[in-house]
């Protein structure tokens, strides 16, 4: 596994380094965000350690230019700021998932088990699933409803795709959280939340029939359900 890891604190890069060297991973270095983008673009790699702040150009400013001309790739977001507004920006950018510093090695470790698990899942080429009018493709993970297009990030594309494969089961914030981002996150967080209004916004807005329902002191529940049906 190839990882460009793009953090300018000599420190952490030495125990990171060398803890994912132990461990068999083919590990490269960027001291500057300008730098860590042209390798990123330049070669491949199959995960990318995003530090948030960054000189030269920011973590946010990275991602969304990776993201941009490599969809495939895994991305971990370093931040220090671990509220639920820097959490949702870095993963709005394209962040498939993100770290608070400090952290330990084995939460390092953890995380990029996770992304390695989710990454290499691979669906049956063509794939679709489909409810009301909303129709996504497990291959490219495009989606739309009535034929018009749906503009979705990597967070908001798995949320959505969770639902799908589970239509009609009630689904706890926790269950969506293992789930969705395979790992546990700090419960003190609204992150769940946000991305539902984010995607309700994206799917449900405009359409009489909705899909996405909250199943008070329980979670969500995605199904169809006409305006006469409430």
């Amino acid at each position: 596994m190839k990882i460009l890891l793009i953090e300018d604190e000599p420190g952490l890069v030495s125990v990171v380094v060398r803890g994912l060297t132990e461990l068999g991973f083919e590990i490269s270095v960027a001291a500057d965000g300008l730098t860590g983008l042209d390798m990123a673009l330049k070669h491949r790699f199959d995960l990318i350690i995003l530090d948030l702040m960054l000189p030269g150009m920011n973590g946010i400013a990275v991602c969304k230019e990776i993201r941009s001309q490599n969809t495939q790739v895994g991305i971990l977001m370093l931040t220090a700021l671990g509220t639920t507004e820097n959490i949702v920006t870095g993963l709005d950018a394209g962040a498939d998932d993100y770290l608070v510093k400090p952290f330990k090695f084995t939460e390092l470790e953890a995380r990029i088990r996770s992304l390695s698990r989710r990454l290499s899942g691979t669906q049956k080429p063509g794939s679709k699933l489909a409810l009301a009018g909303l129709e996504i493709d497990l291959e490219s993970k495009t989606a739309r409803r009535n034929g018009k297009a749906i503009a979705l990030t990597a967070t908001e594309y798995r949320l959505l795709e969770y639902f799908m494969t589970n239509q009609n089961k009630v689904l706890s914030r926790i269950e969506i959280l293992e789930n969705v981002w395979d790992i546990d996150f700090n419960m003190g967080t609204n992150v769940v939340d946000v991305y539902i209004n984010y995607l309700r916004k994206k799917i449900d807005n405009g359409y009489p029939v909705k899909l996405i329902h909250t199943v008070f002191g329980m979670g969500y529940i995605f199904k169809e359900e006409k305006p006469d049906d409430v």
